[in-house]
């Protein structure tokens, strides 16, 4: 059985953003709401260097920033492709979603 948690909030554009791709791909998950002013013993294990959501734990395994997790579900469980499959394609992607991330501050 897979274990996927979602350490978010829920008004946060950045755990919106995984959700979304947790969705789209059919992964089950458990949400897990955090509370930034009193960050859970979880949080800070699982995301020791900057201690912020949105943190993905897939099998015990954190993983963090919500552009990695992104890549990294799309990478690790089936369903329909969130990046093109095209190498081109893909890193324009990437670019426009960083760009947006820079300037709308979506991280």
């Amino acid at each position: 059985m897979v274990d996927v948690k979602l350490l978010g909030l829920w008004y946060s554009p950045a755990s919106h953003k995984v959700e979304w791709a947790l969705k789209l791909k059919g992964v089950k998950y458990e949400f897990i709401e955090e509370n930034l002013q009193n960050k859970s013993p979880l949080l800070l294990e699982s995301n020791p260097v900057h201690k912020k959501i949105p943190v993905l734990i897939h099998n015990g395994k954190p993983i963090c920033e919500s552009m990695i997790i992104l890549e990294y579900i799309d990478e690790t469980f089936e369903g329909p492709s969130i990046l093109p499959k095209d190498p081109y394609e893909r890193a324009l992607a990437r670019f426009w979603a960083k760009f947006l991330n820079d300037k709308v501050n979506l991280s």
